[in-house]
């Protein structure tokens, strides 16, 4: 038995769409992480991308547990001193809702040019309506 290593132009991409309305962040992060990497896959292989296309829905009606809307924290830098920013869950829900999945799930996803190119394979909605009709993607169901 031989050990399969899938190459670039032997991957078949598919596309899925991921309804997130009352999902929670962190259990539908880690499994959109999944598909865009390949995991689900028998042809996974970590040094390729095998991943798939995820659309995601509804980002603005995500859920989290316990004290996280209050007490998580997301940081950034403006690169001069004393440029540091901090904003709170339930601040960038409201602003940014795509923001949200997308440091999510980022995190989970490797470092470098390979991740990079997995991330790019993520499309965020805030509402029901995608402009991806026309890849048909399946529903998949977290």
């Amino acid at each position: 038995m031989t050990t399969i290593s899938a190459k670039d132009s032997e991957v078949v991409k598919a596309w899925h769409i991921i309804d997130l309305e009352g999902k929670t962040l962190g259990r539908a992060s880690t499994q959109i992480a999944s598909l865009l990497r390949g995991k689900h896959k028998p042809t996974f292989t970590p040094h390729v991308d095998t991943g798939d296309y995820v659309v995601c829905i509804n980002a603005d009606k995500i859920v989290v547990t316990g004290n996280k809307l209050a007490q998580k924290k997301y940081y950034r830098h403006s690169g001069f001193p004393g440029g540091i920013k901090e904003i709170v869950l339930a601040d960038l829900l409201k602003i940014e809702p795509e923001t949200v999945i997308h440091k999510s799930v980022y995190g989970m996803l490797p470092k470098g040019p390979l991740g990079n190119k997995i991330i790019a394979k993520l499309k965020i909605y805030a509402g029901p309506e995608h402009p991806h009709a026309g890849q048909n993607p399946q529903p998949f169901e977290l």
